[in-house]
């Protein structure tokens, strides 16, 4: 389970909102934070509306009063600013990552498209290949994020090894906080078929349609399946099976079902296209205001 979490913070209340999720995780499982600030090369003046930091001095200043501010008293805590200018400042963070040996890294997304767009083409995509999960946090307008209160955890599954890799760390996470377990199964309707199935739809649509009534009745069996696994395993847990497109039904879902974090699976592959490339991910990012882990597959 998580000891080590690393935050990057970019000087600015927004990067901040990430924190008291940080908190909630490191007290449930006794697990200590590094703050970690990179110097930008030739970074603008402004970062959200907020001065830039620039300076090292102003930097670790920055940190240490967030330190106080934001974090109990009692959570182990790191600080540490990179001094030496940076250009890219997403690899920088990898970086650091691995040399703290962190095991979550936790970042706002900051709530802006244009922003949320370039931090999944970077930064995301370097942690997650690296094999390292990575929890987003995303503000609403207020410029604040929920923060867990001990509601259920969702897992997204599709019935392949690549979703099946959240379930491990999200049983263990949700038995450490408290939290139920609620699994998600969705099966494509004949309407919200993409790719290579939408020709089979076309020529075959009896034969199609047979298909996904299969389908459906697969993913209850395998639902039930992991139900027993991790009841076994002293696990509260429960499935729901929808059908139509994955991430209206998952952002639909985590809000119907009232929960605190969404966790799932992804590839962790280097490489834009490999990552990103009609991943979920990022649309149910785009759709929901709830914190969102994603846990990297082994190959």
């Amino acid at each position: 389970m998580f000891k080590r979490l690393i935050i990057p913070l970019d000087g600015s209340r927004l990067s901040e909102a990430v924190l008291p999720t940080a908190v909630y995780l490191a007290q449930k499982l006794q697990a200590a934070i590094t703050l970690v600030h990179v110097i930008e090369r030739n970074a603008p003046k402004q970062v959200h509306g907020e001065p830039h930091l620039s300076k090292p001095d102003e930097a670790e200043l920055y940190i240490a009063g967030v330190r106080q501010r934001l974090i109990p008293s009692g959570i182990p805590v790191e600080m540490h600013v990179h001094t030496v200018a940076i250009a890219d400042v997403a690899q920088s963070i990898v970086d650091h990552a691995r040399e703290f040996e962190s095991d979550l890294v936790m970042m706002c997304t900051h709530g802006q498209s244009g922003l949320r767009k370039l931090f999944f083409g970077s930064i995301a995509q370097q942690v997650v290949a690296l094999k390292v999960p990575v929890l987003l946090v995303r503000p609403g307008e207020s410029g604040r994020a929920p923060i867990p209160t001990g509601k259920p955890f969702l897992v997204p599954l599709d019935g392949t090894e690549l979703r099946e890799a959240a379930l491990p760390i999200a049983a263990a996470l949700a038995k450490a906080c408290g939290a139920h377990l609620k699994l998600l199964m969705v099966v494509p309707t004949y309407q919200t078929l993409s790719g290579v199935e939408t020709t089979s739809r076309i020529l075959l649509p009896a034969t199609t349609q047979e298909m996904l009534a299969l389908a459906y009745e697969d993913a209850g069996k395998y639902a039930t399946a992991w139900i027993s696994r991790l009841g076994a395993e002293g696990i509260e847990v429960s499935a729901e099976l929808r059908r139509g497109d994955a991430t209206e039904i998952i952002a639909k879902e985590a809000q119907h079902l009232d929960v605190d974090l969404i966790v799932m699976g992804t590839a962790a592959r280097a490489g834009m296209d490999a990552f990103w490339s009609g991943s979920v991910a990022p649309k149910v990012s785009d759709r929901t205001h709830l914190p969102l882990l994603l846990i990297p597959a082994q190959e």
